[in-house]
């Protein structure tokens, strides 16, 4: 990690931890998790205007996960979210790879378009089962998870 953004790498994790611990606990935190998404969207920005993305060897790999999951929760930032995702792809290389299959299902089923990767859940009407949202290309869904480093569905 590059020492000159060792005070970047810090902040998103606590940016992360707030995330997921207001999601894990919602009545713990006064803010709300659109509130917080709203703000933690903004600070991402201003970290990748300042850094680019945030790769592992610039901020350690905890922290670029972090990123990735603040990114992935950017949902009112569709436009934010097409940037990120094509500056992961850029940078596959110093990035978990995988979160690239996630980012882009989920810019998928935002534009209301099928997922290509199968990572995006929604709540089922019949007893509440978790069930996939739709998939393009079901056939070639688990070699498009073997090339993304995922399991198979």
């Amino acid at each position: 990690m590059k020492e000159n953004h060792k005070q970047i790498a810090e902040e998103i994790l606590r940016m992360a931890k707030r995330d997921q611990g207001l999601r894990s606990d919602p009545e713990k935190n006064r803010m709300s998790i659109e509130e917080i998404d709203k703000a933690n969207t903004a600070r991402m920005k201003e970290i990748i205007e300042e850094i680019g993305y945030p790769t592992v060897s610039k901020v350690g790999e905890g922290s670029s996960q972090a990123a990735w999951l603040l990114i992935q929760h950017a949902t009112e930032d569709l436009p934010f979210m097409k940037e990120c995702l094509e500056l992961m792809k850029a940078n596959r290389d110093d990035i978990n790879s995988e979160n690239i299959a996630y980012l882009e299902d989920r810019v998928l089923t935002l534009e209301g378009k099928p997922q290509l990767y199968g990572t995006q859940f929604t709540k089922g009407s019949k007893g509440g089962d978790w069930e996939p949202l739709p998939l393009d290309d079901l056939d070639g869904v688990d070699e498009r998870r073997r090339a993304a480093g995922l399991k198979r569905t």
